[in-house]
């Protein structure tokens, strides 16, 4: 099931773009730009060498800078990282892709991307506005253009060349199979949350199938308690391992056959984050058999009333 016990150092080869992805990844869905600088940096610190941004976080320019001084004090080279961002719901339309990609690798400070996805299968209204809203508050969604469309602009980036692979996020296997049929460059990966309490167990088996990385955001449950950080099959499987509640989730995470997304926001715990080996079989079939279901990330629901928060009046 798995190549080797220690996680650290785990790569996936990805379908097409010739790339490789560590299972271990950092996401940089963080607040401020203080935190995200001084994370990132410690991140890297840590031993993290594939980062996950996106144009929705505003915070790019703040990765980029991070990456751009602590790449160099690590002694670590560009092609030693695997970058990631994504296109925004605004930038669906074919015509605003590639300048959306050009504006990320712009604040990223990069000369190409390891691996582009569509951030949701929702399209909304093209512009600068990233959360637009009637006058009702609901978003406002463009009809004009498929989820298909986007896509055909996204291969384009690839045949270009400063863009070695693409993929999607928050998409669901309805929309991920018809995508996937049509598609002329196939997803090389699909972000989703996913934990014990959110296996998408149909989901990962076609990814394996298909040959995509199924990469697990959330793989803590956001660490919303009570949630999978208190479960008491956890709980046992941690004492018993040694290990902390935590890093069992991420190991498991890997162990199914997948990478993970995780955001530690201190040194003590990038490192704890980091350290990951696979579980003994009998613990990892124990927390195969959790029950409980729930979904932390309404993404899925986008407008309904929506994963956006409403501004402030």
């Amino acid at each position: 099931m798995i190549e080797s016990s220690d996680f650290r150092s785990k790569k996936i080869v990805l379908n097409h773009g010739g790339g490789r992805m560590p299972a271990l990844g950092f996401g940089t869905l963080i607040p401020d730009a203080a935190t995200t600088l001084r994370a990132t940096r410690e991140a890297l610190e840590a031993g993290y060498r594939h980062f996950d941004c996106a144009e929705r976080y505003r915070n790019e320019r703040e990765v980029g800078e991070a990456l751009q001084t602590g790449l160099p004090a690590a002694g670590v080279a560009r092609e030693d990282i695997f970058m990631t961002t994504k296109l925004w719901n605004s930038n669906h339309r074919p015509e605003r892709v590639q300048p959306a990609f050009e504006a990320s690798l712009e604040r990223l400070g990069l000369d190409y991307l390891d691996l582009y996805l569509i951030h949701t299968p929702f399209a909304f209204q093209p512009g600068d506005e990233q959360d637009p809203r009637d006058d009702n508050g609901q978003v406002i969604y463009d009809q004009g253009v498929t989820l298909l469309e986007t896509w055909r602009a996204m291969e384009a980036l690839v045949d270009q060349g400063r863009c070695r692979a693409i993929g999607l996020s928050d998409i669901g296997l309805d929309d991920l199979q018809p995508l996937y049929e049509s598609a002329r460059i196939k997803p090389a990966a699909v972000q989703v949350e996913a934990h014990p309490y959110l296996p998408e167990t149909e989901l990962l088996e076609f990814c394996k199938e298909k040959d995509i990385v199924f990469l697990a955001f959330a793989p803590l449950g956001h660490g919303i308690r009570p949630g999978p950080l208190e479960d008491p099959v956890i709980a046992q499987i941690a004492a018993r391992t040694g290990k902390t509640t935590a890093q069992v989730l991420l190991a498991w995470a890997i162990q199914r056959g997948g990478a993970l997304l995780t955001t530690p926001k201190t040194a003590d715990r990038a490192r704890e984050n980091f350290d990951i080996a696979a579980l003994p079989a009998d613990a990892f079939d124990e927390i195969n058999r959790i029950e409980t279901r729930q979904r932390f990330n309404e993404v899925v629901k986008t407008g309904s009333p929506g994963f956006i928060p409403r501004r402030a009046q």
